[in-house]
């Protein structure tokens, strides 16, 4: 012991730094109770400010101090066996204390030279990355994120596009997922991770993720091939189909500006010569009832009443494959975009908008529908949730007095909603100038001005509880001053 506080002296000689004053405030309750009687010195050794430890600061270098000079002096006379060894043992406490502190500490006391306490930040430990999930590609990661080309994994046309579809029906299309040697250049440790009984990765295209098993799931993009050796996964998907109605309009059938009307409520229950022959090519009455005696999608219960429950023919059915699209867009009419420009028409969803829809996913379980294209279309109204295109009139009336085309955005969900004055008409319909003319929405509005707690069901599942939105009360007419006699 003597030897350390000789060689703590050395320390402080070979550094040229003297002693600097001791704040009062530093003594230590410890050290009275390790050396009682002696005095606190007047000088405290700079080399031996510690941080980072409850134990630390000039405590441990008075206590070294005190000690030196307890040597230095008669150690007989100036302190007994008893004294040195509580001094020992205190001393020995201390150095353990500051090797076992944790070095994580947020903050921790620093003395400075002058013997203040000062606080500062120690370097946190880096916070952990989250884990990736290798089983659920995102197309958000390598496309928004990496900036990858389309091309980058994806090959036009896919090398079996001829077998897919057979005969007149092929035409060259991406029919499959890209091969491994796309993914390889990025992801070669996850292909060879040592997990059983395959790497995670693989379970994106291969259905059984297992080395026995290399069949692969349907590709997205083949929505019309029925193949029931094929399975078809499930997903939800990252992007939405940039598709400028307007323009297609043009194409087949009827060509006229919506935004040449009045109003939508002048002519929506006119009937035009015939509906725009382009809008059944790719939109048609998903499961319709015609007629059949069967009127909901599922059977309903015998106790229904006036309740709702899901009709046939509520749905129009959307593009599912490239088939109707590749007809003109295609390498030999060169009709802009081309087949491969898949960046043209599919691009990323933005983030949710937050639109309400009139959908409650509880009535699914309840009415027992299992079927993925109901499910999605429904999931997806953000107006009426009940209407039905087989319904009424509807099959009668052009598209285009419900739908302005003009102003869709497909990516754009707000876009494509339907306006509430649409369900009115000249000669009335569900919206009319006066209660007594026979319109359900001014009856509902009625009743709601009436009984807040009332519930529109004519046209709403869920929305029906909502506050009367401004645009309805809007929506209705204002009555032709009456004929004087």
């Amino acid at each position: 012991m003597r030897w350390f506080g000789s060689a703590l002296a050395r320390s402080n000689e070979s550094a040229g730094r003297e002693s600097e004053p001791v704040r009062e405030e530093c003594r230590s309750p410890m050290l009275a109770k390790a050396a009682p009687g002696l005095r606190t010195p007047k000088t405290v050794p700079p080399g031996f400010y510690f941080s980072g430890s409850p134990v630390g600061g000039p405590e441990f270098g008075i206590l070294i101090e005190r000690y030196r000079r307890l040597m230095r002096t008669n150690p007989v006379s100036r302190a007994t066996d008893r004294e040195r060894a509580r001094m020992i043992v205190t001393l020995l406490t201390m150095v353990a204390a500051l090797l076992l502190t944790p070095l994580s500490f947020g903050r921790s006391f620093v003395w400075s030279e002058q013997g203040k306490a000062v606080t500062r930040r120690t370097k946190m430990a880096p916070a952990k990355v989250p884990r990736v999930d290798y089983a659920k590609f995102s197309h958000r990661t390598h496309v928004g994120n990496q900036k990858l080309a389309c091309v980058t994994c994806h090959q036009f046309p896919s090398k079996n596009w001829k077998d897919v579809r057979k005969g007149e029906a092929a035409f060259a299309d991406i029919a499959e997922f890209p091969d491994h040697s796309a993914c390889l250049s990025c992801h070669r440790g996850q292909f060879f991770a040592r997990e059983r009984p395959a790497p995670a990765i693989c379970s994106n295209c291969h259905v059984a993720n297992s080395p026995r098993n290399t069949s692969r799931w349907l590709f997205p993009s083949l929505g019309d091939v029925t193949d029931p050796a094929a399975q078809r996964r499930s997903v939800v998907p990252e992007f939405g189909v940039a598709f400028p109605h307007d323009k297609h309009l043009e194409v087949v059938g009827f060509n006229g500006s919506v935004r040449e009307r009045n109003a939508f409520v002048l002519v929506s229950l006119q009937k035009p010569a015939e509906p725009p022959k382009s809008c059944p090519v790719c939109h048609a009455t998903y499961q319709p009832q015609g007629k059949s005696g069967e009127e909901y999608v599922t059977p309903a219960p015998k106790t229904l009443g006036d309740n709702f429950w899901l009709k046939k023919g509520t749905f129009k059915t959307i593009p599912n494959s490239h088939a109707v699209c590749f007809t003109c867009h295609n390498a030999e009419s060169g009709i802009a975009p081309d087949a491969k420009d898949c960046h043209v028409c599919h691009q990323l969803l933005g983030p949710d908008a937050g639109l309400k829809t009139d959908f409650a996913a509880r009535l699914i379980a309840e009415m027992g529908i299992t079927d993925a294209f109901i499910v999605g279309r429904w999931s997806k109204r953000i107006s009426a949730g009940a209407f039905r295109h087989e319904g009424g009139a509807h099959p009668d009336l052009n598209c285009l007095s419900c739908h302005d085309v003009a102003a869709f955005n497909t990516v754009d969900p707000k876009t494509m909603r339907v306006p509430v004055r649409t369900c009115g008409g000249a000669d009335g319909c569900h919206i009319t100038a006066t209660v007594d003319d026979g319109g359900i929405m001014n009856f509902e509005i009625a009743e709601r001005q009436k009984n807040p707690a009332f519930i529109c069901t004519k046209c709403h599942v869920v929305l029906g509880k909502e506050a009367l939105p401004a645009d309805h009360p809007a929506a209705i007419p204002t009555p032709a001053p009456k004929k004087q006699s």
